[in-house]
């Protein structure tokens, strides 16, 4: 049960240290998804939200009127839609707010970029076309549909996630798959890049953050359903551990080696 809620929003665009982007767009505030990792959660200490991560969804109802017009500020700058949400949860379909966005932000002459986990995103292939520099990216973090459903309850299928990519990619945008996050010794990264590489333009790559409220739910997950790897888990983020740039070499090294376009952003 979602708890959906619509608000207004004083700003929409917001200035990012995110690698690439210049500025994001959350069009929501939360999320539907679930996901047992999501960072985002951090979000609820400045909206007042008590209820579980996953479980409330506000929607910005203003916020394709808060895109400026006619302005200078944002030519060939790198907008990021979204950060702390998803821009195409099932939400958009009625509401559009995501696509109304975009259209208003056609006029900017900027560079956009879109991360998210659905198909509904191919909607809005007919305005992302239309933007001179855009790329479209999907997150995967595992090929395993069992495990997915664990990790990510109420989020798309990765069979959907990967028809898509390759539905953007056929259409001639340019698209990334994000693998994102790899959880140790459950990721399978390289199966990933071996099943998509015919139409995936570049990877990125970033690693699990246990950061704040996030370990308890990993934990919890991992005692559960993989109770030996809860141990190896405490040591790679509770002690002086190498196990990352273990696999940031690694990942270079392979990419490398495949002739990859790639870029990680492990933490």
């Amino acid at each position: 049960m979602i708890i959906v809620k619509e608000v207004e929003s004083k700003s929409i665009l917001s200035k990012t240290a995110i690698p690439k982007a210049d500025y994001v767009i959350n069009p929501y505030i939360g999320c539907s998804h679930g996901c047992i990792y999501c960072y985002a959660r951090f979000m609820k200490r400045f909206t007042g939200h008590k209820e579980p991560w996953g479980s409330f969804l506000d929607i910005k109802i203003n916020s394709p009127q808060l895109v400026p017009k006619k302005t200078n500020k944002y030519h060939d700058k790198y907008i990021l839609i979204s950060s702390v949400t998803d821009p195409y949860l099932q939400f958009e379909r009625e509401y559009q707010i995501t696509r109304k966005i975009l259209e208003n932000l056609l006029p900017l002459d900027l560079n956009l970029m879109i991360l998210t986990k659905s198909h509904l995103v191919l909607r809005d292939l007919d305005i992302i076309k239309k933007f001179q520099k855009k790329e479209v990216g999907i997150s995967i973090s595992t090929l395993d549909e069992d495990l997915r459903k664990k990790l990510e309850p109420s989020a798309p299928s990765i069979q959907s996630r990967l028809n898509t990519l390759n539905r953007i990619h056929k259409q001639g945008v340019r698209n990334y798959l994000f693998i994102s996050p790899i959880f140790p010794y459950l990721t399978d990264w390289k199966q990933i890049i071996d099943l998509t590489r015919d139409y995936v333009d570049y990877y990125m790559f970033e690693n699990l953050n246990v950061i704040g409220s996030v370990w308890p739910s990993v934990k919890k997950f991992l005692d559960e359903n993989h109770p030996g790897l809860t141990e190896e888990y405490h040591q790679i983020y509770f002690k002086d551990n190498i196990y990352w740039e273990m696999v940031k070499y690694e990942i270079i090294n392979f990419c490398e080696n495949e002739n990859l376009e790639f870029e990680i952003y492990f933490h």
